[in-house]
């Protein structure tokens, strides 16, 4: 009984802190199903050698310093994951082709849920999803493995440097050394920030402009997109290549290869610290509504300046818990209602 019940506490000690080491697997890897792979290899390898656990480290930095050995020995089998503007030129839409390339090429979404523990302090849940926007990301990729995890543990959870410099075993002057080159490379690329002009919460201009955008995206109102479109919006389809800037080429594109969209539903989802879409599009067998790709939508200065279009339904639907069917009776209902 004893040991039971002693195996039930060590569980739900361990598992209390699933959601935070998501969200640090994440920032380090740049998948979220590798990110998941990652905890619940670190939570095994805790549970089985929590025997040799001599409380010299808080249980949740040695559960830290299990994750980064993970992430790093994954890391040396994968390469940098990557959006489509990080690998190729933008198309024109004369020109435009879908070629996929392998999953494993591209950052992926990830619902804020998974990786975003519940805190009460608004400014460090602000950084937190900051953290974890696609821009965000995509820089933190640029940089080599234990420079990746300086920053982080560093600039996105706020560790000293004496708990970063004993977590990785080497010295404060070689952590504070990485955090400079990791924060010099990020310096490089201008667009790092670019989506954190994205409130937390979103303000009332920005909860318009996303009432528009459904509205001219359902409607499938080109005109009306194009005016809530930055001059300079690009939009992006994993795990096609392919991405376009300018509103001109993006409706473009809507209106000819993307003309199936036409009809389509969206429901809302919070996805990587942005506002974000399911996105149905109609059914013509089934009827009613199918999974055709998740949204995160950046935001700056009144108007859309990123859509990003993640279309693998079958892994995309399922991890953000949403249903794989809208039934068409039942949408037009809720809208009556």
């Amino acid at each position: 009984m004893g040991e039971g019940t002693a195996t039930a506490d060590l569980d739900t000690a361990l598992e209390k802190h699933r959601t935070e080491l998501t969200g640090y697997c994440y920032r380090m890897l740049g998948s979220s199903f590798e990110a998941e792979d990652a905890v619940q290899d670190t939570l095994v390898r805790a549970w089985r050698a929590y025997d040799k656990f001599e409380g010299r480290s808080s249980l949740r930095s040695w559960l830290y310093r299990i994750a980064t050995n993970v992430c790093l020995d994954m890391l040396t089998a994968s390469g940098k994951r990557a959006r489509p503007m990080d690998l190729t030129e933008a198309t024109p839409l004369a020109r435009a082709a879908l070629s996929p390339r392998p999953d494993h090429t591209w950052l992926e979404p990830v619902p804020d849920a998974r990786v975003l523990p519940s805190v009460q302090d608004p400014a460090e849940a602000a950084v937190a999803r900051e953290s974890i926007r696609l821009a965000f990301m995509a820089a933190l990729q640029q940089l080599p493995p234990k420079q990746r995890a300086v920053l982080i543990l560093r600039e996105v959870l706020a560790w000293r440097a004496s708990e970063v410099a004993e977590l990785l075993g080497t010295t404060v002057a070689s952590v504070n050394s990485a955090l400079q080159r990791a924060r010099a490379t990020l310096a490089e690329r201008a667009d790092a920030g670019d989506d954190a002009a994205v409130s937390d919460p979103l303000d009332e201009e920005q909860q318009r402009l996303l009432e528009r955008y459904v509205k001219a995206f359902e409607g499938y109102d080109m005109t009306a997109l194009t005016a809530l479109l930055h001059e300079d919006a690009v939009m992006t389809m994993p795990p096609f290549d392919l991405w376009l800037r300018g509103p001109a080429d993006i409706t473009g594109f809507m209106s000819t290869i993307g003309a199936s969209c036409a009809g389509s539903r969206l429901l809302p989802v919070e996805v990587n610290g942005l506002p974000g879409f399911a996105h149905y599009k109609p059914d013509p067998e089934k009827g009613g509504f199918s999974p055709w790709a998740v949204q995160a939508l950046e935001i700056s200065d009144g108007r859309i300046t990123g859509f990003h279009c993640f279309l693998d339904t079958a892994r995309w639907f399922p991890l953000f818990g949403l249903p794989l069917h809208l039934e068409a009776e039942s949408d037009e209902s809720e809208e009556r209602g």
